[in-house]
């Protein structure tokens, strides 16, 4: 029986037998309010005994990885009907805010085509749908319009919908595609033969990747296992059987993962092989697929390289030899062994080189400083040229679409708190730039009439902690009194970048400042900005959040009475945590997707990613790691104290953090608070990510931000 479908019977024998539930009038602000009637989760005490030491979880039971006990469905509905009641008294709102949404956007709107060989590739979006439609045009735009793929067709009677894989042969004769309907991330590929648009035959279960030989008629694949970890890697043959194809590489290292790819130059496919902190990488012949991988550098822990080529020689970004922040060697192809790596690019302590990418004549430098990206353009023999310059405060750039080796022209995506997504073309010989497209704000937008500001805040210990900040210039008074949304990760190395989004504009014009925190844990500093938030030293990011609010407060951005904090996935574990060290500070906490039950989900090695974690939480089997996240694990840390009104969102399919995370602590939670204020939990039959189509997704906005304005006092 489908998910679904199961779901849907639990639901409605909750649904005929409930009682009658007491309900807010129509219009009353939650605020100040409380329902007395929210659910209230069994208790079934179980004791762990883990370094000899007890650790009590009453509510495990709402752990399911089969997703099918009836006991469980019926308190998510439960959970699910209270959140609904709950904020039906700014439903007129959340309706308001998506159609202001809705109203701004482009409905129908054409990506920006990129040309590969003779075809020039795009995708448009179609008023009223959806998901993208994805064409392409043979040698010019004004030619007929070759329909690809249309998601909206191909989504009919799923609830979830994905496209992940898309890849063009090249002889531009096949499509592979791969799906997902559940929002598992479980893909199923399939391989369209694009003149007769049929699909072959055989059809390929859990795959995470694909690249195709310059043999037109072999790709090469990757699976997941049980636990979503990409770790196999196939070759296969159009026309073959599929268990007949041939396994390349099995990846036996519970961390590690396992990808291919092809060098810009067409050359090679790499399979690459990397856990958070190693890599490992082979090199093939992409003209000679029947051939072997060869073994580049064997791995060595803490070291990762990436390489790519062009002309007789890789070109690999690295860490090695305590480059912490990464730098470019160059070394022959016949012979790219370790000892004869020449350097090329030097490593810096002040900048992160983040990526590369290599053209026939120019190579592309990504670097991170001090809060901020920069694009370097230089010459291969001489490293000089120039590096791009941008005027806004807190803005985001990173390389584009560029598939074409030859081309002098260098696509990148300019955008800023103030200035929409842009695709702009840069000369690499003349210097010139050219925007090709600007996202388009419908309605009366005007970005002067919006002010960013990148300001740093002092952490107790001393450092500087960025923070990029918006608001509408009329709106904004420096007196305390303006709302404040402050939001945060620090995780992984990730970069929280500051992009624009029309979505915020409904918090903006309505006198809110947002600002993210670029804690500890992420990269906006370089490397050491993330070792010095990761492991035992995560507490960094808990406390540098919580510096940023109170520089925020001190400096009169906004009021305790007025801030709301936001976090998604690991940004949730910060706001888990911070709410245990800090409840005063905030008015209200938004949680979406929150890794909440650190020690329970690090020691369980079945669940998807776990060991691949412990580079970055620590393994809790040490009990060196055990001691220190269990003393900020935010379910573990739970008081008996104060807390704000806390929203609550879970994806029932999600692989990466399971619904039963914020399901247990939203539980525990209620049990041992000490005040009247309100916990909204929300689950949706998706995935990580929310829902996968773009007006569904609105709407998810739509309730959060309705949510985060009634609980400053606006209801308009």
């Amino acid at each position: 029986m489908k998910l679904q479908n199961i779901l849907l019977i639990a639901f409605a024998i909750m649904f005929l037998s409930c009682t009658d539930k007491q309900v807010l009038k129509e219009g009353e602000a939650m605020t100040g309010i409380v329902r007395k009637d929210y659910p209230v989760a069994e208790k079934e005490r179980m004791v762990f005994n883990y370094h000899g030491e007890e650790i009590v979880d009453d509510y495990s039971w709402l752990k399911d990885k089969d997703r099918k006990n009836p006991k469980v469905l019926d308190y998510i509905k439960k959970e699910n009907d209270y959140a609904k009641e709950s904020m039906k008294p700014f439903s007129k709102l959340e309706n308001k805010i998506y159609d202001e949404i809705v109203s701004k956007i482009d409905q129908s709107d054409v990506s920006v085509p990129v040309k590969i060989d003779d075809y020039f590739y795009y995708s448009k979006e179609i008023e009223g749908k959806q998901y993208p439609v994805h064409c392409r045009k043979f040698k010019t735009m004004d030619g007929n319009e070759e329909i690809l793929l249309d998601l909206n067709e191909m989504a009919k009677g799923h609830d979830y919908f994905e496209l992940s894989v898309y890849e063009i042969s090249p002889d531009h004769k096949y499509l592979a595609y791969s799906i997902d309907t559940e929002g598992n991330e479980k893909y199923t590929l399939y391989i369209q033969y694009l003149a007769k648009k049929t699909l072959f035959p055989e059809t390929f279960e859990n795959v995470d990747g694909l690249e195709w030989a310059e043999e037109n008629n072999t790709f090469f694949y990757t699976t997941v296992n049980e636990s979503n970890r990409s770790n196999k890697v196939f070759r296969h043959v159009l026309g073959t059987r599929v268990d007949n194809d041939r396994l390349m590489y099995s990846e036996t290292a519970e961390s590690f993962y396992v990808w291919i790819e092809k060098t810009k130059s067409k050359k090679y496919i790499l399979m690459e092989s990397a856990n958070k902190n190693t890599s490992e990488v082979y090199y093939l012949k992409s003209d000679n697929p029947m051939g072997f991988f060869n073994l580049i550098m064997a791995r060595k822990t803490g070291t990762e390289y990436y390489p790519d080529h062009r002309g007789d020689s890789f070109y690999i970004l690295t860490n090695a030899d305590d480059a912490f922040n990464f730098k470019v060697v160059k070394v022959k192809e016949s012979f790219p062994f370790k000892d004869k790596w020449e350097e090329y690019i030097p490593h810096r302590t002040d900048a992160f080189i983040d990526d590369i990418e290599l053209f026939e004549d120019y190579i592309v430098i990504s670097e991170i400083s001090n809060g901020k990206r920069g694009v370097r353009v230089l010459d291969y023999e001489s490293l000089q040229g120039k590096e791009l310059q941008f005027s806004d405060n807190c803005y985001t750039v990173y390389t584009g679409s560029n598939p074409m080796f030859e081309s002098k022209k260098f696509r990148y995506v300019y955008e800023s708190m103030t200035t929409p997504y842009s695709i702009v073309e840069y000369d690499m010989e003349s210097g010139e730039r050219k925007f090709l497209k600007q996202e388009k704000v419908l309605g009366d937008f005007d970005q002067i009439q919006y002010k960013s500001e990148l300001i740093y805040a002092l952490a107790k210990d001393g450092q500087t902690i960025p923070i990029s900040l918006v608001y509408k210039r009329d709106k904004f008074k420096q007196d305390g009194t303006n709302p404040l949304l402050l939001e945060g990760y620090g995780s992984y190395g990730d970069f929280n970048d500051p992009t624009f989004s029309i979505s915020r504009l409904s918090l903006l014009d309505r006198g809110f400042v947002v600002g993210i925190a670029h804690i500890r844990g992420g990269l906006e500093k370089g490397k050491k900005w993330h070792y010095d938030g990761m492991l035992l030293n995560k507490k960094n990011t808990f406390n540098d959040f919580i510096d940023c609010a109170e520089y925020l407060l001190e400096k009169k951005y906004t009021s305790k009475e007025n801030l709301i904090i936001d976090g998604a996935s690991a940004g949730g574990l910060l706001i888990g945590a911070v709410l245990n060290m800090r409840p005063d500070l905030f008015k209200a906490a938004v949680l979406e997707v929150p890794f909440l039950d650190v020690i329970n989900t690090m020691l369980d090695s079945t669940l998807s990613a776990t060991v691949s974690e412990y580079d970055e939480w620590g393994d809790p089997h040490d009990k060196q790691y055990f001691d220190y996240m269990k003393s900020y694990c935010p379910y573990q840390n739970i008081k008996g104290q104060e807390y704000p009104n806390i929203f609550v969102t879970a994806g029932f399919n999600d692989p990466r953090v399971n619904y039963w995370e914020p399901a247990k602590w939203v539980a525990k939670l209620r049990d041992l608070k000490k005040d009247n204020n309100q916990i909204l939990f929300y689950t949706n039959i998706a995935g990580h990510g929310g829902a996968s189509g773009r007006y569904d997704y609105y709407k998810e906005i739509s309730m959060k931000f309705a949510y985060m304005l009634n609980q400053v006092g606006i209801t308009e």
